[in-house]
């Protein structure tokens, strides 16, 4: 009886470090995507702000294939990690719209559990990470002009779902053969 209690606890065990590791593993790619999209030039350089959100691909991919805790430490790290690279305003604004869009995200999936594609939460996603972001945003400057971005907010986010969408199949191979999937 206690040689099964001890392999119970030690499973137990390996399991949590397999989720730490995993976890790990994928904020570190988050990372490297973030450093890498802010490399390229501004998709359109006359509306700031506007990025495809290439990191959060590695939140969707633990979303939809580890677990909602995951997911949300690594939105948090992510957050952690953009203040300190770009600093608090920015942080908060990656905290907010990473918060809201995987709160979105996961509501969704329970609604509609097997009937919504990884497309269209990834849609819902970047749309509302955008809105995070413009909430966040409006709390720092209180003029009610902010609002009218809204509308290329909305539009960039369904490019940006589709785009990280299809960038997350297309990376898919890849984390299987590290034992991600």
């Amino acid at each position: 009886m206690d040689n099964k209690l001890y392999e119970d606890q030690a499973t137990r065990n390996l399991k949590k470090t397999q989720g730490l590791v995993l976890t790990g593993l994928l904020f570190a790619i988050a990372m490297v995507l973030s450093v890498v999209e802010s490399s390229f030039p501004p998709i359109m350089a006359a509306v700031p702000g506007v990025k495809m959100g290439l990191s959060n691909i590695a939140v969707m991919y633990a979303l939809f294939f580890l677990n909602k805790r995951q997911a949300y430490t690594i939105a948090i790290l992510k957050a952690g990690f953009v203040f300190l690279t770009r600093g608090a305003a920015s942080s908060l604004l990656s905290l907010c719209g990473g918060l809201l869009s995987l709160t979105i995200m996961a509501i969704l999936m329970i609604v509609f559990k097997k009937r919504i594609s990884y497309l269209i939460l990834s849609i819902f996603g970047a749309v509302f990470h955008n809105v995070g972001q413009l909430i966040a945003i409006s709390f720092i400057f209180t003029s009610v002009y902010i609002w009218a971005y809204l509308p290329v907010l909305l539009f960039s986010g369904i490019l940006a779902g589709i785009a990280t969408s299809i960038l997350l199949r297309f990376i898919l191979p890849a984390l299987q053969r590290v034992g991600l999937k």
